[in-house]
């Protein structure tokens, strides 16, 4: 019935967890996976149930909810801690003497702790029933059994049934920061499939369709290939505020090379605001005229900029206000964002400063022409989104 409970707990919790994927856990279960352990158990149905990481916070507390009643009695007596508070020695046994040792189950456990609660009336260390440290005994901290309830100490084994009633694994959240893998998928969204090219790829159905309609005899039946049209830009600022984000772009960078179906990308760099000109090597100055780019790259190109926007105002709003000194920019930065807003139909700004902070002046200029998204696992599904609107 327990078990039950944690299905029926995790889809109160909105977690997407089906009928299938649960009889999956149980047969899993019947035929021993779990191994009678609770920590076993947990990172089974985990791997069994859920579907992406961003469910492992919910999960946790389903599972701490469901098996609360594996946290210790409330009557532990301060003079059994004290026996725990100076531990001897870990002891150590190989694979095949831990599975010698007598498992319990969760109740069981439970039964066994209290009566020894009473018994108990001196400190033990090494042994093999009492509340002590070290040993094999299922209570205490610092041994080798692989199936117990660990009482203070800390965890270091991984076996304490504790872990039930403890939430100590990380929680996956979907305002954590992207690494490539996410990124990757987020960026698969951008999709947009029409067939071009000769007809050279086999129509399987359609092929199947005719031969069936021609009395088994054989019509093959070619197609064009089915490709994905959408074209990306992605405008990166680099340098100055932006270098406490540098690894975070740099993932995004990544992805965005690793991805294969895009009909094109194309890659720039600027420095806090876009000018005249846009590098696609910053490191050694080599750009590209922004009114070039704008001329030859047509408007359907999906636009990802990636910056804080974050600057002096005068950079944004005035000309010659780069805050390069030997760079003069001949229109205001604002300019040169309102001509790309405008020439381009979906356009795209990724924050990396979290959207409580966008209230400096430029942010807010900034975000009235671009629908700006933190970068985020979930601004960067919007953001996709949003690219993907049609205008």
């Amino acid at each position: 019935m327990v078990f039950l409970d944690l299905f029926y707990t995790l889809r109160q919790l909105k977690v997407p967890v089906s009928v299938t994927e649960w009889m999956a856990l149980m047969l899993a279960v019947d035929k021993g996976l779990a191994k009678s352990s609770l920590t076993t158990f947990y990172y089974l149905a985990r791997a069994v149930l859920i579907k992406s990481e961003t469910y492992y916070d919910q999960y946790d507390q389903a599972f701490g909810h469901v098996f609360k009643n594996a946290e210790l009695p409330a009557d532990i007596r301060d003079e059994i801690l004290d026996w725990l508070s100076d531990p001897i020695n870990k002891l150590e046994l190989g694979e095949a003497e831990l599975q010698a040792l007598k498992h319990m189950d969760l109740e069981e456990l439970r039964r066994e702790l209290e009566k020894r609660l009473q018994e108990q009336t001196e400190r033990h260390d090494g042994g093999s029933r009492w509340i002590g440290t070290g040993g094999t005994s299922p209570f205490g901290h610092g041994g080798a059994h692989p199936g117990g309830i660990r009482i203070g100490g800390s965890g270091g084994g991984r076996h304490a049934v504790q872990i039930a009633a403890e939430r100590r694994f990380r929680n996956y959240r979907t305002d954590v920061t992207l690494d490539v893998r996410q990124i990757k998928v987020a960026l698969k969204r951008l999709r947009r499939f029409s067939r071009e090219g000769p007809e050279d790829e086999l129509a399987l159905d359609e092929t199947i369709d005719k031969t069936c309609r021609n009395a088994g005899e054989i019509e093959l039946v070619f197609q064009r290939e089915r490709k994905n049209t959408v074209k990306v830009l992605l405008l990166m600022d680099s340098g100055g505020s932006m270098t406490p984000y540098s690894n975070l772009v740099s993932r995004l960078f990544s992805a965005a090379h690793q991805m294969t179906h895009f009909r094109d990308l194309q890659g720039y760099y600027f420095h806090n605001c876009v000018y005249q000109e846009v590098y696609k090597d910053i490191y050694t100055s080599e750009s590209e005229p922004t009114a070039s780019l704008l001329q030859n790259l047509s408007p359907d190109y999906k636009v990802i900029v990636v910056g804080d926007a974050y600057m002096a105002p005068s950079e944004l709003f005035s000309v010659g206000g780069a805050i390069d000194y030997y760079y003069h920019n001949e229109r205001p930065g604002i300019e040169w964002l309102q001509r790309i807003a405008d020439h381009f139909r979906h356009c795209v700004w990724l924050n990396p400063m979290p959207d409580r902070a966008w209230f400096h002046t430029t942010i807010s200029a900034i975000h009235r022409l671009f629908p700006m998204f933190p970068l985020t696992i979930d601004g960067l599904e919007e953001a996709v989104k949003k690219l993907m609107v049609r205008r």
